[in-house]
């Protein structure tokens, strides 16, 4: 068994937001205050404290090789956070969720999990999430894999009836099989956003907020913004439908910021529809 790994001064960065923000589904906090999940194909039992991260049984090669990445430790977010605090109501915003960080999912799942998530809840969300990798992922030390887009892609819906997914079948069963022969998901990254975003747009039931969703989080475009109708109204309300100049290139962690803020604070956007 390999040893606790034990991260110092990580900032800005808080662990409960980056995971609870509504970018991943396989996360679970613990009664110990830790949070465990499944990602990249390893198990991970995290907790941090103050500043400071503990791997639970991880090898220094593990957080060097997945986790690193996969929290996105390299990337200068206190350089972002500056730019961002310029804004008055972005610096406002930022007080409370500047730890935010955008994790760097698996393309194959990222995708899937979006398009699961259409007009559907996170606690259901989790839950086909959670039944698509019982019945159909690798079992390992902890839990199970996502499942591959070549283990879907020769299932069929009545073989996903124990997922529960509703209409959304037909769509995991498209994407699975476009994803396995025809679209290289993991060579996206290469393209520009635009390019990108519109073979993503060619897989049945992927429309804009699902492809930006997964270029954003699972391919990362930090300039992607996934616009669902709950963003379309707090950028309406709070920024008249315009982003603060010079964001452009981080625009995905600043709509995680102002995602945040409109998810938790009483704003009333009735009105702004």
């Amino acid at each position: 068994m390999s040893e606790n790994l034990i991260i110092e001064n990580i900032s800005p960065f808080d662990l409960a937001l980056t995971l609870d923000c509504g970018q991943a589904f396989r996360w679970i906090t613990t009664e110990d205050g830790c949070f465990e999940g499944v990602a990249m194909g390893k198990y991970l039992k995290i907790k941090q404290e103050e500043n400071n991260l503990i791997f639970y049984n991880t090898t220094e090669e593990d957080y060097n090789n997945i986790w690193k990445k996969y929290f996105d430790f390299e990337r200068d977010y206190n350089e972002i956070l500056q730019r961002a605090q310029k804004t008055e109501l972005l610096n406002q915003i930022t007080q409370n969720c500047g730890g935010i960080r955008l994790l760097k999912q698996d393309p194959w799942e990222a995708l899937c999990s979006f398009i699961i998530s259409q007009n559907n809840n996170i606690p259901r969300i989790k839950g086909i999430i959670d039944r698509l990798c019982e019945n159909f992922g690798d079992k390992i030390e902890g839990g199970y894999t996502f499942p591959s887009a070549e283990r879907l892609a020769n299932l069929t819906v009545e073989d996903l009836a124990p997922l529960r997914s509703g209409f959304r079948a037909k769509y995991i069963l498209s994407a699975a099989k476009k994803c396995s022969t025809e679209i290289d998901l993991n060579s996206l990254h290469t393209l520009n956003i635009d390019d990108a975003r519109n073979i993503l747009m060619t897989i049945t039931g992927v429309g804009p907020k699902v492809a930006d969703c997964t270029l954003l989080f699972g391919l990362g475009f930090l300039n992607a913004f996934p616009m669902d109708v709950w963003m379309k109204r707090a950028m309406a309300v709070l920024f008249d439908n315009k982003l603060p100049d010079g964001l452009e290139d981080c625009a995905g962690v600043i709509q995680q910021y102002i995602f945040h803020y409109a998810r938790t604070e009483k704003i009333n956007f009735d009105d702004n529809k």
